[in-house]
């Protein structure tokens, strides 16, 4: 297909989308009740005895709430909401258990979830904890899958299988699948043999092939891939003649795909969703979706700009006058999403200073992997920044390492500088190592940027061995960002990390991993806080504070029931708390058994 019948197709799809927000948004009655008399108000479900957890500060605490439509129409005591019920009324008595607002997920990459025996099944290797158990989970795969078919898993972790597995543990599958998985972190992957011989990266006129801008492969000691592939090297191996094509699902496998994964983020207490690698078929997928009344969430799109390869796209937004926002309180065009850096779990983010533990011996010292975004005089990402700035959109771009992170701030003043902005609320993504003092975090509040942190200590802390005991201190800033005043959103990064609302909430309080090391102890947080972060916080990184993030009248009626007070349990106890209930516009979406 060319360039120009993409674009034709694209700008199809964008006047499909106008259609279906705008009708979405702007069709049927949205009234509320306000202050009217009993006689004229109704709530359609009410829920009394709760120990509600309400983020609005000036009513911190309240027993009982109606809900009127989709919207929260009344908060206070039992006595308050009680004398409202009428017949037609849903009753939920919270017998004391604590009752927040929806949690609301900032940034995770939400994948289809398919049946073990479909082609599309990716296996799961999170939990794996030795290269044994990672050969037999995939062989298993291996066996079911037709010869020369893809065989593929995800998230394992080197640091729980004593390394990196390489082409040789993959050739153990099978030497007659394609295999390729990737780590936990999503910027590394590991191919076996048949992939590299496949890419012609595996022969006598080949034996050394040199690393793509911003990638590496790993090598043996004679120069040859060992078939780890660090950052960009895995795109570039598969776009090489001879590779074979990764399969696609059909649009109907897919929206089953995804609405399954949905359900287990409804269970985990998600209201929202911002789905960080938002394509056009994405897009597409979703809207379809929400025509079909089969997108059981709200979900902010983080449009993936690429590597500037898309500025078609933006030019399409901007000619229909598309801005950050677009969409209504169920599915919408949040912000524009960019890579300028690497990995903090993956050890590939670029830093001002060289990688400690199993780096220490390397010579040259090791800094990471510099982004190709980063390249250049001036560096690439600056244009892309200005770019979709000037077009009114809010940027959302990755970034971990000290120095991607400079260079960014670099790029957003140069941006703001040019066209001047108050309210941008451009964010960092990530935004892991911020320096050995506030010089960073102090740039990211003159800028106006929302820092957006992945808590994931309690299952990535084993890797930050690599950035020693001086760094761990200012990792995740939480504390020091919060005490600065700097806008501060979380997210799992999903699926990097567990999108579990009451383990991030856990690792940010306790900044304790799974094997009980406490990294950074300066930057834990109160419970409070982290439930501000989860709600309010991440409402107001995606400019929708006015509608979610508290219990308050007038905004959505997004109910989460906790089995118990994440402020009141031994912080030890957060992680281990159950949601009983999920409610969404209203709307009972799960109920624990």
């Amino acid at each position: 297909m060319n360039k120009k019948n993409k674009i034709n197709i694209f700008m199809i799809l964008v006047a499909f989308l106008v259609i279906g927000f705008f009708s979405e948004a702007f069709c049927g009655d949205s009234g509320f009740p306000g202050n009217r008399s009993r006689d004229d108000f109704g709530p359609d479900l009410v829920i009394i005895n709760g120990n509600i957890i309400t983020v609005d500060p000036g009513h911190p605490r309240a027993e009982a709430l109606a809900v009127y439509r989709d919207k929260i129409a009344a908060v206070g005591l039992n006595s308050d909401i009680k004398k409202f019920v009428d017949k037609n009324t849903q009753v939920i008595d919270a017998k004391g258990k604590t009752v927040t607002p929806g949690f609301i997920e900032s940034h995770m990459h939400p994948s289809p979830l398919y049946p073990f025996e479909n082609r599309m099944h990716i296996v799961n290797l999170f939990d794996i904890t030795s290269m044994q158990d990672l050969i037999n989970s995939l062989r298993a795969k291996a066996n079911i899958t037709p010869i020369g078919e893809w065989v593929r898993g995800e998230r394992y972790q080197d640091t729980k299988i004593g390394g990196h597995p390489t082409r040789f543990e993959l050739d153990q599958v099978s030497t007659s699948h394609p295999i390729s998985i990737s780590h936990s972190s999503g910027h590394i992957s590991v191919v076996n043999s048949y992939v590299l011989e496949a890419a012609d990266c595996d022969s006598p006129s080949t034996p050394d092939p040199p690393n793509p801008p911003g990638g590496e492969f790993g090598r043996l000691s004679d120069g040859t891939p060992n078939g780890i592939l660090y950052e960009g090297a895995r795109s570039y191996l598969m776009s090489l003649p001879g590779v074979p094509p990764l399969p696609v699902a059909s649009e109907e496998d897919e929206k089953v795909g995804l609405y399954t994964r949905f359900q287990t983020f409804i269970q985990k207490g998600f209201t929202s969703i911002a789905d960080a690698s938002t394509s056009n078929v994405k897009l597409s997928r979703y809207q379809s979706m929400l025509e079909e009344g089969t997108l059981p969430l709200r979900i902010n799109m983080l449009y993936y700009y690429g590597d500037g390869s898309n500025a078609d796209v933006l030019n399409a937004f901007v000619r229909i006058g598309m801005k950050s926002g677009f969409g209504n309180d169920r599915l919408r065009l949040g912000t524009l999403k960019v890579f300028a850096g690497n990995s903090l779990s993956g050890r590939t983010c670029w830093l001002y200073d060289p990688y400690e533990g199993s780096h220490s011996g390397d010579n040259p010292p090791y800094y990471g992997i510099q982004h190709p975004l980063l390249m250049g005089v001036p560096p690439k990402i600056n244009k892309i920044i200005l770019d979709g700035h000037k077009a009114g959109f809010q940027w959302a771009v990755h970034s971990n390492g000290d120095r991607e992170i400079d260079m960014l701030l670099d790029a957003y003043e140069e941006a703001l500088a040019q066209y001047p902005r108050i309210d941008h609320r451009h964010r960092i993504e990530h935004a892991s190592v911020m320096g050995k003092d506030l010089t960073i975090l102090r740039r990211a509040k003159e800028l106006g940027v929302i820092l957006n942190f992945h808590p994931y200590l309690y299952e990535h802390g084993d890797k930050m061995t690599d950035y020693g005991p001086e760094r761990w201190a200012y990792l995740m800033p939480f504390r020091s960002a919060i005490d600065l005043g700097i806008p501060v959103a979380a997210h799992s990064d999903f699926s990097v990390s567990a999108a579990n609302p009451m383990l991030r909430i856990y690792d940010m309080v306790t900044r304790k991993s799974k094997e009980g090391i406490v990294y950074g102890p300066g930057q834990r947080v109160t419970p409070e806080e982290a439930i501000f972060v989860w709600t309010m916080g991440n409402a107001y990184a995606s400019f929708e504070e006015q509608i979610k993030g508290s219990i308050e009248v007038g905004k959505l009626a997004d109910i989460v029931i906790l089995s118990a007070d994440p402020t009141a349990v031994n912080a030890d106890a957060i992680k281990d708390i159950q949601v009983e209930m999920t409610i969404i516009g209203g709307g009972v979406a799960y109920k624990m058994n």
